[in-house]
């Protein structure tokens, strides 16, 4: 089965990291995939003044999945003073709702944590993509203004569909899921809790269990081990997961999909990093590992088995100590990274 695969390698390290995804899945077996590029994020902006041209955006939906790199410089800004973030977007105007962001401890040496083995930090954070304290992101500034505010909105069919895809991760899993939510003093996050409650319901083989954000940021320091599958609010998502990201190596070791009823963009959960672009300093795998996870989504025989060779590649490079790129102790190059990725393929 041939899939169409649309790349978009965006800003700063983008370019870099999705080549090495590219050649790690040229390198997998049994795979038939057909690629295009498209120039989307800001130095589309600056080239055409648009950071996600229409006629782009109609071309993606006819791809079999989207595979993107980082978007967004610090310099390219809206008038309002924020960043471009087409791939923000990309998720709202696809209907992205389910963020699923995998964090693994693939060496010891990873972890600034002491006493953690390969493999005992495993879970799976669901952020809810659509909504929640993001809904008003593109609200005009009124710079006059003694004030500014934003709205945490949170619907019963928003909550109710990231809670049940949570509950479906965590049954093919190890069966357990923790809402992360902050019910004691927001209104939006109680209603959030009712609904997680009316879905767990439908789940009495899934062990759930409810844990204040707070609370949650200090047990993922102290226990990360304990934890299977966390769902959680946009903005509380964006904060853990890059917290979880620095107990396993950082940002570079982060892969994630952002996927809907639909459509399915993979990409790292790193920024653009421009200020080592073109050096090959940029960690490939969180980019890898998001190309193992499209090809997850996909669903076809050939393509979930070349996903587990690609993870299996990843370990079996990270299994030595001092292997891999600067940011996890190690002197390989972006593309050596990707390189012997590749040529550890069974």
């Amino acid at each position: 089965m041939k899939r169409r695969i649309a790349l978009l390698p965006g800003d700063g390290v983008g370019p870099e990291v999705t080549a090495e995804a590219v050649k790690a899945l040229e390198a997998a077996p049994g795979l038939s995939l057909e690629f295009e590029e498209f120039s989307v994020g800001a130095g589309a902006y600056l080239e055409s003044g648009d950071p996600l041209p229409e006629a782009t955006y109609e071309r993606l939906k006819e791809f079999d999945a989207v595979l993107l790199g980082a978007m967004g410089l610090p310099g390219v800004r809206w008038p309002s003073g924020i960043e471009m973030t087409p791939q923000l977007d990309l998720r709202e105007r696809m209907d992205l709702y389910c963020g699923l962001r995998p964090v693994r401890l693939y060496h010891e040496s990873h972890t600034p944590l002491k006493g953690k083995r390969a493999g005992s930090i495993d879970l799976m954070l669901v952020r809810e993509n659509t909504e929640g304290l993001f809904t008003s992101r593109l609200d005009p500034l009124d710079r006059g203004a003694e004030f500014a505010e934003d709205r945490l909105r949170i619907t019963r069919r928003g909550a109710e569909r990231v809670c049940r895809a949570a509950f479906e991760q965590a049954r093919a899993r190890r069966g357990r899921v923790a809402l992360v939510d902050k019910a004691n003093v927001l209104p939006s996050m109680a209603f959030f809790r009712m609904v997680f409650d009316e879905v767990a319901a439908g789940y009495e083989d899934v062990e759930a269990d409810r844990i204040y954000v707070d609370a949650m940021a200090l047990y993922l320091v102290q226990a990360p081990e304990r934890f299977d599958v966390l769902v959680t609010e946009n903005m509380f998502g964006d904060i853990l997961s890059d917290l979880a990201a620095g107990l396993v190596g950082g940002m570079g070791m982060a892969p994630s999909a952002d996927i809907g009823d639909e459509y399915g963009v993979f990409q790292p959960s790193h920024g653009s990093a421009p200020d080592i672009a073109g050096k090959g300093l940029a960690n490939p795998v969180a980019t890898v590992l998001s190309a193992a996870m499209m090809l997850d989504w996909l669903g076809a025989e050939e393509e979930t088995r070349a996903a587990a060779m690609i993870r299996q590649a990843v370990e079996q490079v990270l299994s030595e100590a001092g292997a891999g790129t600067r940011d996890l102790g190690g002197r390989m190059t972006t593309a050596e990274m990707g390189s012997a990725i590749a040529e550890a393929m069974p």
